[in-house]
């Protein structure tokens, strides 16, 4: 029987938990950069990484995905050829009751049904047509970024799609 994948967090009901203030002890985010690559390029398009469906996507998760597209970037195109956005922010804290989890910890723990929870982690909250991640990229690499994307898109645990569009720089005022 083939195991399911662990998704305790990905769905969420009610409002988000997010006001760390009040919060003793929330682990930093694992996500380091959010902007990789050359910021100042001359770019034709930007590739997106949209999800489909609402959900929570964990810090780790939107590292690994980082990690990837970036990897695949930089060995294929080349770190001036590109620039690499995270678009979302985990801001929301996910909770954990704690329990025995051995060989007969169910002899010693019942347990409190529905308990509050201690902080464990952090998730970014998105919502269907939100993107994730973008890749600016000129349209030789174009190829790149969208197999770029499909890499980094295995890391997220919801369904996603790639969006690609012109990019159009916007005027600087004077």
């Amino acid at each position: 029987m083939p195991m399911k994948p662990a998704r305790c967090y990905t769905h969420f009901s009610g409002p988000p938990y997010t006001r760390k203030e009040y919060i003793p002890g929330v682990p930093p985010p694992k996500i380091t950069k959010f902007e990789m690559g050359n910021i100042k390029g001359e770019y034709d398009y930007v590739v997106e990484l949209v999800v489909i469906e609402a959900g929570q996507i964990r810090h780790n998760a939107l590292e690994a995905a980082r990690v990837m597209t970036h990897k695949y970037m930089a060995t294929n195109v080349g770190e001036d050829n590109y620039f690499l956005k995270i678009r979302v922010y985990p801001h929301h804290v996910l909770r954990e009751h704690k329990m025995m989890a051995f060989a007969g910890a169910d002899r010693l723990q019942e347990g409190m049904r529905h308990a509050f929870g201690k902080p464990v982690g952090t998730a970014a909250r998105v919502y269907p047509g939100q993107a994730i991640i973008e890749i600016r990229v000129r349209k030789e690499h174009l190829q790149h970024a969208k197999e770029a994307l499909r890499i980094g898109g295995s890391k997220i645990p919801l369904p996603t799609r790639i969006v690609i569009r012109e990019y159009k720089k916007k005027p600087v005022a004077g």
